[in-house]
């Protein structure tokens, strides 16, 4: 896989998974899920995690894959011998066609669970990722491979592999329900918008590296959230409160997509008039500009990044929020997007004034100050 294609491809997947309807949420599962969030590492999005791990792509490219720690190793050591299994090729193959079957594969995984040594279709998830950017596929790959699947799961020991490493998942999970706070966000996010969610699903791999997306599904009048995102990261040169924002940045960006798009698309034509000049908002030199082609693409993107600096303001103390502002700007900066102090400034001076209104709310007054 060309790594540079990949590495642009990180920059673009976040929002555009794309999700075919066939889902099937019940009204036992409505009863069931509403409300909750759930973590999991899921089995059979593991195997197809590993066997992409150990094709020739997997094993050149360190943004794909993350190639750090003993995991890594342990999968190396176990599967590698199994390399050039012929379904190790076709999935390589696949992903030489195009990076994004990266997604189709993993992102359709879900769509099986394993009943003994064999794949069962879900009874929830029919074809969950049918197209990203301007691919689509018709047929679900996890569908076509079935067989070829099941038989390297059983000559590779996968299974006994997974149970082997289940405590080391739980320690993953446990560690995302202590210092993730996504029921915190999520709490403060359907607060302070119109929009409601029915449940969210982070699905989580040791493998997953930079490559992280989130997709929507709705059925029954019911809506989930679907996030792959790496382990929390837990840097030593940070201390425990700045690992907790560090990582809450991450999923909270993700995650406030779902409420800052609905407004904005509502007041679509006047974003894009106010930020249609892309020479003041964005620079057209960074790596990934051109995916943020218009004006309300360009404004979400700053939206849910200040939106995240609201949140940071109300729930950490005045030195880690300042701390917290100026690594934003600066990330913002190098991602090519110069003006993010002056946005941020703009929609705290708005916030300051629409105390306790919705955020939705706020736009009108808030598109006024750029006019």
């Amino acid at each position: 896989m060309n790594r540079k294609l990949f590495q642009v491809l990180l920059l673009l997947l976040p929002f555009c998974v794309q999700a075919q309807n066939k889902v099937n949420f019940s009204n036992a599962f409505k009863k069931q899920n509403q409300g909750k969030y759930k973590i999991e590492i899921h089995q059979v999005k593991e195997l197809v995690h590993i066997m992409i791990a150990i094709t020739a792509s997997g094993m050149e490219n360190d943004d794909m894959i993350q190639q750090q720690g003993q995991y890594y190793k342990e999968v190396l050591n176990h599967f590698k011998p199994f390399s050039n299994e012929k379904i190790i090729k076709t999935f390589d193959s696949l992903m030489n066609v195009s990076p994004y079957y990266y997604i189709f594969l993993t992102g359709n995984a879900i769509s099986y669970d394993f009943n003994g040594g064999r794949l069962q279709k879900s009874k929830i998830y029919d074809f969950p990722a049918t197209g990203v950017a301007n691919m689509k596929i018709t047929e679900n790959p996890i569908t076509r491979y079935k067989a070829e699947i099941e038989a390297f799961a059983q000559r590779s020991k996968f299974r006994e592999f997974y149970k082997k490493h289940q405590p080391f998942y739980d320690s993953i999970i446990a560690e995302y329900n202590k210092n993730a706070n996504l029921g915190k966000q999520w709490k403060w996010l359907e607060k302070n918008f119109d929009t409601k969610i029915g449940t969210y699903l982070i699905l989580c791999s040791p493998l997953v590296n930079g490559l992280n997306y989130t997709t929507e599904f709705d059925d029954n009048n019911f809506r989930l959230i679907q996030m792959v995102l790496p382990t929390l990261d837990k840097y030593p040169n940070l201390n425990e409160l700045q690992n907790e924002i560090l990582n809450t940045r991450v999923m909270f960006t993700e995650i406030d997509h779902n409420y800052v798009n609905p407004p904005s698309n509502a007041n679509a034509a006047a974003i894009n008039k106010l930020f249609a000049d892309r020479s003041i908002w964005i620079d057209e030199k960074a790596n990934g500009a051109f995916a943020y082609p218009n004006g309300l693409k360009v404004f979400n993107e700053y939206m849910t990044f200040g939106v995240f600096l609201l949140y940071c303001k109300e729930y950490y103390n005045a030195a880690a929020y300042e701390r917290t502002y100026q690594e934003t700007i600066q990330l913002m900066k190098e991602r090519g997007f110069p003006k993010m102090k002056e946005f941020t400034d703009q929609l705290l001076a708005t916030g300051s004034q629409m105390q306790g209104k919705k955020i939705d709310s706020w736009y009108p007054d808030f598109l006024k100050r750029f006019e």
